[in-house]
């Protein structure tokens, strides 16, 4: 959470008003509801000790819930910090009590804050309370969310279960406190891990299992029924099995066969499987050394999806038909939280003895900015759908593109009969588009990548513009190889395809289409423009990802636009060893950019607009502090008489607000281009929701923004236009897309580093788009 995280009232223009005013209104239906207080409620914090004191911290809970003195108080208490919506007489309260040993045991309650329902702390103890409600409704909290184990959703043939549920959190928001509820699900596989070994040694044999099992299992969460509680699997001690004994906290030695059937009378089958290993760290971040939990194979079920599993289309196609609700499924599912909570006699005591009102689900207004039109070579398009104008550029030449006179085309003897009739099909989409094509040299190898890898190596010199790899499989070990040698030791702009995508009968020109727009962009092409009012102004999008091979390096990719016209980047990414995903090279690459864009224009842009995506919760707080400041260092230092004027956004995907039409008594999802920046936002931010989707099937979620720095003062009008714009800007895709196109084209370089290259790609590339 980023609660106390102010940055409005640093910035002058929308310190008084930070709405905007054009657009269609359009009348929104949101996932939250109105939460009532007192007009004068408070949250009294008081400090609790012990005397003797309490190791145990269950044990300091139960003396103070247990005495008279707090029976009919609403209380949250942690051990140490008790929090009250009554303050007691006195400012220092001395209890006495006794322990069921008959211990008596001095407890001393001191008043230590008064404070109004606004605090950040009074939010977090708001969450506390639902937490313990939705718990109240028979929901079990997994991570962060709840769900509910009795209504699993059952795909029998993929041998999944979903488990229904919902994301929670409370908040104060422009005027008032706000309850935000989503739909959410949790994946469960009907295999335990005893099965998957099982199975993993019958395909394998025994000579490496062991090391396999390891590789395959350890870091996956499973889910232990029994309690059901989520746990992540740190290791396998094959030297423990379940007639081996453990101690109890009393003392005491069981064996985990006995254990099991006394706690939850459970027979164990297999006596000859090892244990898995999971380290519970302190929730509390007091550096105390991690809880060794062990775990029977046998009880634990695996969560989410096996990586093979992701790209087995229809199972993907039943999950996501169970999981993608329609706005109306999605709306009756919140109703009936809405209606549960209300009629439960334990949730609605809870709500009304800390003097909480739960309410009707929030309706507002938002705005529809309008459609932009798609500038091309020599006409001005209006799609037919902001969604998707691929259909109507087929036939119009794109802004600019560079004729590919010199490449290479790199196949097994397999492919070779493909590949005439998709040469043909290129050459004529490129001809209509405005993109000469010229015939490539083919080079018919072995199929394995030390082939591939050797005639890319004899071939490829100084004049040729880019390699084309038809692979006949999606082994990731050969895309990795051939990026990572053209990326790294070979700078060349590169484009692999399966021969599969190649055989798709009936849909030959659309692929072609598709690769063609992708090649031209490899090659320093523009495809299309939007109207940018702004002259002289320079976009941004910086993206952090985890490396696929260290958690503890992580990738930073930085794109910038070096025109006016917003059609062509520069790249840059580099790898850190770091915690957090914070940037700390965006100096350097700020730097780079600038003398990029003067190289370009002969003069430094006078507005630059940076989007900073992949920033989790907690991290808005280090953004500020760290990554601002190195931004405005490169532009002061730049050397210009007047320095460019910056703007940073924080941009954020996942968020949990959704936006609903009422059209004939049914909802529907928000219309494209639906602007959100009152009522559901925060005050002490200047933020804004933009829909940038459109969704056939499912629900459209909203992307949110956060302008955290402001030196540009643009009208919020012009902020939302400039966003809603940008998002036209993506070459891998005619439509809209949900975030700017600088934002995901940083992505789209991070994932490919993180997960093939593992290192920074060569400068020589900077100026290309190679990693589409």
């Amino acid at each position: 959470m980023d609660l106390g995280v102010c940055t409005r009232e640093k910035l002058a223009r929308v310190r008084d008003c930070k709405t905007g005013s054009s657009g269609i209104p359009v009348k929104l239906v949101t996932n939250l509801f109105n939460l009532d207080l007192p007009q004068d409620w408070q949250l009294y914090q008081y400090h609790v000790t012990y005397i003797p004191d309490l190791a145990s911290r269950r044990l300091r809970i139960a003396l103070l819930y247990n005495h008279s003195k707090f029976a009919n108080h609403a209380k949250a208490f942690d051990g140490t910090i008790l929090f009250l919506s009554q303050k007691l007489e006195e400012k220092v309260t001395e209890l006495s009590t006794e322990t069921q040993r008959g211990e008596t045991v001095k407890i001393t309650v001191t008043l230590t804050r008064e404070l109004p329902s606004s605090s950040p702390i009074c939010i977090q103890v708001f969450n506390i309370i639902f937490k313990k409600i939705l718990k109240m409704l028979s929901m079990y909290q997994i991570g962060r969310n709840f769900y509910k184990p009795s209504q699993p959703v059952e795909i029998p043939q993929y041998k999944l279960s979903l488990w229904p549920g919902f994301a929670i959190s409370v908040s104060h928001f422009e005027s008032r406190l706000l309850f935000g509820a989503d739909v959410c699900y949790k994946v469960l596989r009907n295999e335990t891990v005893l099965e998957f070994m099982t199975d993993l040694c019958y395909k394998i044999g025994t000579s490496c299992f062991t090391q396999t099992c390891e590789q395959q299992l350890i870091g996956l969460i499973v889910l232990t029924r029994y309690n059901n509680k989520t746990y992540r699997i740190d290791d396998i001690d094959w030297s423990v099995k379940p007639t081996h004994t453990f101690r109890r906290w009393d003392g005491s030695e069981i064996s985990y066969i006995d254990y099991y059937k006394q706690q939850y009378n459970i027979t164990l089958s297999d006596l000859n499987q090892p244990v898995l290993v999971s380290l519970l760290k302190s929730k509390r971040n007091d550096n105390t050394e991690p809880k060794i939990v062990h775990l029977i194979p046998e009880l634990c079920f695996l969560t989410g999806l096996a990586g093979q599993a992701t790209s087995d289309f229809q199972l993907m196609k039943a999950v996501a038909e169970e999981m993608r609700l329609s706005p109306l499924g999605r709306q009756q599912h919140l109703a009936r939280l809405a209606d549960d909570i209300q009629r439960n006699k334990d949730a609605r005591f809870e709500l009304e003895t800390w003097g909480l009102y739960f309410g009707s689900q929030m309706s507002l207004t938002g705005r529809v900015v309008p459609s932009e039109k798609i500038l091309m070579q020599e006409h001005v398009c209006q799609p037919m759908s902001a969604a998707d104008w691929s259909k109507d550029i087929r036939t119009c030449k794109i802004l600019n593109a560079q004729s590919l006179n010199k490449w290479l085309i790199v196949c097994s003897n397999r492919a070779e009969n493909v590949i005439e009739g998709f040469l043909s099909c290129l050459r004529r989409v490129g001809s209509s588009m405005g993109f000469h094509v010229g015939y490539p040299k083919i080079i018919k190898v072995e199929e394995n990548i030390a082939a591939f890898l050797r005639a890319i190596q004899q071939h490829v010199d100084l004049d040729v513009q880019l390699v084309m790899c038809v692979l006949t499989s999606n082994q990731k070990n050969y895309y990795d190889s051939i990026k990572k040698y053209l990326s790294l030791d070979c700078p060349v702009p590169s484009q692999c395809v399966l021969t599969r995508t190649l055989n798709k009968q009936g849909m030959m020109m659309s692929v072609a289409t598709k690769i063609a727009m992708q090649m031209s962009c490899k090659l320093g092409g523009e495809l299309w423009a939007v109207e940018i009012p702004l002259k002289s102004l320079m976009v941004v999008g910086i993206d952090i990802c985890k490396d696929s091979l260290s958690k503890q390096v992580v990738v930073v990719g930085f794109v910038a636009s070096v025109n006016p016209r917003i059609t062509r980047w520069f790249s840059r990414c580099i790898l850190q060893r770091t915690e957090t995903d914070i940037a700390d090279c965006l100096k350097v690459f700020m730097t780079g950019a600038l003398k990029e864009w003067y190289k370009h224009n002969h003069d430094l842009p006078a507005r630059i607009i940076v989007y900073r995506d992949g920033v989790g919760d907690g991290q808005l707080k280090a953004v500020i502090e760290y990554e601002v400041p190195q931004l405005l260092s490169s532009v002061a230092e730049s050397g210009s008489k007047t320095s460019s004027r910056l703007s940073v956004i924080v941009v954020r995907k996942k968020c949990m607000l959704r936006f609903f039409t009422e059209m004939n008594h049914a909802v529907q999802n928000a219309p494209l281009g639906t602007v959100v920046d009152s009522e559901a936002t925060r005050p002490e931010w200047y933020d804004f929701y933009l829909i940038t989707q459109a969704a056939c099937r499912g629900t459209v979620s909203p992307t949110h923004y956060n302008v955290i720095y402001d030196d540009n003062g643009l009208k919020p009008d012009h902020m939302q236009r400039l966003t809603f714009k940008l998002c036209h800007l993506y070459y891998n895709w005619q439509g809209l897309i949900s975030i700017p196109a600088p934002c995901q084209y940083a992505h789209k370089l991070t994932y490919l580093v993180a997960q093939s290259i593992h290192k920074e790609p060569n400068l020589e590339l900077a100026n290309y788009l190679f990693y589409l």
